[in-house]
């Protein structure tokens, strides 16, 4: 309560000018959490279905496949940067994962000779995905740090690396590049099977919904209690200031970017599962969904600033926004406009409100 009447205090303190200057910028910074909820409303009068048990879980698996991907992203934007590898790191874990764990009685494999799908077969494939994210990630890492080289260059040259990789890898074994299918029954259970079910709504939980919730707590506390998440916050508002105060901006700057592409293969180990076929075309423009969510969230590409609950904030407005433009019949091409538009506004929004700071 003291934070609204420290608010009404400075509030009252303002002339008519001010009052009106406090208003008006109160509404340009939260237009586009107005505009949404605006859509929001009007989208659950058009279609009631819209807000019927069965929609909001599916807005919730969506949002749990989307988030480790943002959760990964958000730490290099905090680093005033951004991957745009991100999208193809996720369709090459994806296309790993179905490769490695296919049903061993499918009739057209990718890999012959490789152990039956258990549960420790699965552990194993989803830490070797995430390594390989770990290591495209490291090496943006490294590149930007090392040689000061602006993130939308490095991640741009691993992205196009990471996508010939991903070509060579769906003709293996005579693929011809051809979608890997026929996971294992098992794989499919222990990633998307339900994990509760709510009898009274008649919907189920999957899995990965609540392993969604289990990295959102570890990332909170990886970028709010431990000494790692301090010092990428102060890479971020200010490198050389952090420099000077001993931190080793090198390797928060590698760590940062290693984390964000282990959490892209765990990402893209979830979305096979899922789908249960992944095709060379996985994870095409994920980046995109990823960053919106991130600058809606109050993630700053100016740097130092953000936090988890925002970045879960925004997945979750994404999420609705992409499914109520379904529900209300619009165009899919338009929706890559929308997509666009959302995410202009949004980053212009966030300067504004950096320029008024400033």
């Amino acid at each position: 309560m003291s934070y609204f009447s420290n608010k009404k205090q400075e509030y009252q303190a303002l002339d008519a000018r001010d009052r009106r200057r406090f208003w008006v910028d109160g509404l340009l910074n939260n237009a586009l959490y107005i505009l949404m909820a605006i859509f929001i409303i009007f989208t659950a009068v058009k279609n009631t279905n819209f807000v019927k048990p069965g929609s909001i879980v599916n807005m919730i698996t969506l949002a749990a496949v989307s988030l480790p991907m943002a959760l990964g992203i958000g730490g290099c934007i905090v680093l005033t940067g951004t991957d745009l590898s991100a999208g193809r790191v996720f369709g090459l874990a994806a296309g790993m994962s179905a490769a490695f764990l296919q049903n061993r009685a499918a009739s057209k494999l990718i890999f012959e000779h490789l152990p039956a799908t258990t549960g420790g077969w699965i552990l194993v494939v989803l830490l070797m995905v995430m390594a390989a994210g770990a290591v495209i990630g490291m090496v943006n890492g490294f590149f930007v740090a090392k040689f000061s080289l602006h993130p939308f260059i490095v991640t741009l040259a691993t992205q196009l690396i990471t996508y010939g990789v991903i070509l060579m890898f769906f003709q293996i074994n005579g693929n011809g590049g051809g979608p890997i299918s026929n996971v294992a029954a098992e794989f499919k259970s222990a990633v998307s099977g339900p994990c509760f079910r709510i009898e009274k709504w008649n919907v189920s939980i999957p899995w990965y919904v609540i392993f969604a919730v289990i990295l959102v707590v570890v990332m909170w506390f990886i970028w709010n209690k431990t000494r790692f998440g301090k010092n990428m916050f102060a890479v971020g508002s200010n490198m050389e200031a952090a420099k000077v105060s001993g931190v080793n901006v090198f390797m928060t700057t590698v760590l940062v970017h290693t984390l964000a592409g282990a959490l892209y293969g765990f990402a893209g180990f979830v979305e096979a599962a899922r789908l249960g076929s992944v095709t060379a075309a996985t994870g095409l423009n994920n980046e995109c969904d990823a960053i919106a969510a991130c600058v809606i969230g109050g993630v700053s590409f100016v740097g130092g600033t953000g936090n988890i609950g925002g970045i879960v904030l925004g997945v979750f407005v994404l999420r609705i926004i992409f499914v109520a433009l379904n529900m209300l019949g619009i165009n899919p091409n338009l929706q890559y406009i929308i997509k666009g538009a959302i995410i202009l506004a949004a980053c212009s929004l966030d300067m504004r409100k950096y320029l008024v700071r400033k």
